[in-house]
């Protein structure tokens, strides 16, 4: 999609302002970026038609609701078919505290990022999925000790 819409460097930082909080007013996007409200709207307006702004979401603080931990689950599998892609696929996206999941290259095949309120929840999950997936040849879990660094800012491509 971006390759359909050239972006200049005021598009860029209209995208930064929203990045960094999307709840702005227009008038204070514009002026920030140096533009009037309407232009800097029809600006906006013109990247989300294009895909390039997905959507305005409010991002919450994972403590602050309970889930402070973060599960990293590699998995294997011995099945590489359409149908169990399909199941996985269906599994996957009926638990909730899966918040990303990842096809992978190399010696893991599938990577999920879990948000958790602790150990227990996250075994409880794990049972959810072992229970609804067959052919999962492992299962390994990491939790985050830390955060050391978190954003959904994406940068600019140079």
């Amino acid at each position: 999609m971006i390759d359909k819409l050239k972006l200049d460097s005021i598009d860029w930082a209209i995208l930064g302002q929203l990045q960094r909080d999307a709840s702005q007013t227009v008038q204070a996007i514009g002026d920030q970026v140096g533009l009037s409200s309407n232009p800097c709207w029809r600006r906006i307006k013109r990247m989300e038609d294009a895909g390039v702004i997905a959507k305005r979401v409010a991002l919450l603080d994972p403590h602050a609701v309970g889930l402070a931990t973060t599960v990293f689950v590699a998995i294997r599998i011995n099945r590489h078919d359409s149908g169990w892609l399909e199941t996985f696929a269906a599994a996957i996206n009926a638990l909730d505290e899966v918040i990303e999941c990842h096809r992978m290259a190399g010696d893991i095949d599938y990577m999920l990022k879990l948000r958790v309120r602790d150990i227990a929840d996250y075994d409880r999950i794990y049972q959810r999925l072992i229970g609804r997936v067959a052919g999962l040849s492992d299962v390994t879990a990491s939790f985050s000790m830390e955060e050391m660094k978190f954003t959904t800012a994406l940068p600019r491509p140079d």
